[in-house]
């Protein structure tokens, strides 16, 4: 049982009984509330050798934003947003190389005071830029073996930092990947197993800022948006003489083929997973090795970069289905040849087995598909 004390004041008189209150019932000072704005600049005064890829930013505790102005050295403003609840400012667009900026400003704190913005900063200067291009347009509609490829204007040394960059969104979000180098200027990137048909893939690449290492950057940003088409298939056996088309996983067409001939290994076909690289109405073939020059050849379709095609050609039509006599192509009668061009788009595998060659790095690209995963993985710089 509590009781109430009365206590006696020096005088000998009484005072009220003691005042309990509840924490929701106590009050906090003014002094408590009255804060100075605490405001931090991302990068501060003084910073050096700031790379354009770090996050430009104001962030402003016990108080808000009243403006916010970052100009450059040569009285351009940098471009940013405040936050919906004014404790925040970033930048929306990148910063320059080799350039100084300077902070200006207030922030307004909860005691009603103004903290002004202050400061400078430097960006780094690199040593050299390094360009990229991109293999896929922007839109457009590619096979379900299409890999996707950056192509360096130098080598990279730091292969790690700009595949980290990278960044490949697909729309069902369950087609996973990865980056291999294919040589220092040259990285692609592919499922493990063909793209699934319709599937929208973007990639960004954030290579501005990024280190290649040795001093140079990244010259500019990328993107590209495209879209994988229909599943489509050909598969070509040099010891069946046969090529035959395969959508959505039905057979559509089935063709008498001549292959390279068998018995000179310069000749052959190559077995493995080649990719329809582009295609021509008609296309002047010319090998010196073989004392042949601008032997013209309708509906032709290059599936390497080493001479690799499927064309019409009418003199073959004899041996087509029956012997391989060709220099390395899969020769067709004319309007089979026709067929399969109209058919075809860029990225679209062709699997060539039974012969005694296999494709390979020799053939230049794209031979993305003759590696297996596990050897696909161990040329990430991330993943090997």
């Amino acid at each position: 049982m509590f009781a109430t004390v009365l206590g006696l004041t020096a005088c000998g008189s009484t005072t009220a009984p003691e005042t309990r209150t509840t924490p929701t019932e106590q009050k906090v000072s003014p002094a408590a509330v009255s804060k100075p704005a605490k405001v931090t600049q991302i990068p501060g005064d003084t910073a050096q050798n700031v790379s354009p890829a770090d996050p430009v930013q104001v962030v402003v505790a016990d108080g808000g934003i009243t403006e916010v102005h970052l100009v450059n050295d040569q009285g351009r403003e940098v471009n940013g947003l405040v936050s919906p609840d004014k404790h925040s400012w970033t930048a929306t667009e990148s910063l320059g190389y080799d350039r100084s900026y300077t902070w200006s400003g207030s922030a307004l704190g909860a005691d009603g005071k103004k903290v002004a913005l202050a400061g400078s900063f430097h960006t780094l200067r690199p040593g050299r830029t390094i360009s990229a291009s991109i293999n896929v347009a922007d839109g457009a509609t590619v096979g379900i073996g299409e890999p996707i490829v950056l192509n360096f204007s130098s080598p990279v040394q730091d292969k790690a930092a700009v595949e980290r960059a990278l960044t490949v969104q697909t729309s069902n979000q369950t087609t996973g990947g990865s980056w291999a180098w294919l040589d220092d200027e040259t990285v692609h990137y592919r499922p493990k197993d063909y793209w699934p048909a319709n599937t929208k893939v973007t990639l960004l690449a954030k290579l501005y800022g990024t280190p290649f290492g040795n001093g140079a950057y990244g010259a500019e940003d990328m993107s590209v948006s495209f879209t994988v088409g229909r599943s489509l298939i050909i598969r070509g056996n040099t010891q069946t003489h046969r090529l035959q088309v395969f959508q959505d996983g039905k057979q559509i067409a089935d063709y008498p083929a001549s292959y390279g001939l068998d018995s000179d290994p310069g000749r052959v076909t190559n077995s493995g997973t080649h990719l329809v690289m582009s295609k021509s109405a008609t296309f002047a073939m010319t090998n010196p090795k073989y004392h042949y020059e601008n032997v013209v050849v309708p509906w032709a379709v290059r599936i390497s970069n080493n001479g690799e095609f499927m064309h019409g050609y009418a003199p073959s039509i004899w041996a087509q289905g029956n012997t391989n006599v060709s220099h390395g192509c899969a020769n067709l009668a004319p309007d089979n040849a026709k067929a399969v061009y109209d058919e075809v788009l860029p990225g679209d595998p062709v699997e060539i087995t039974g012969s005694t060659q296999q494709l390979g790095p020799k053939d230049g690209d794209y031979y993305d598909w003759a590696v297996s995963w596990d050897q696909w993985l161990a040329k990430s710089a991330l993943h090997g």
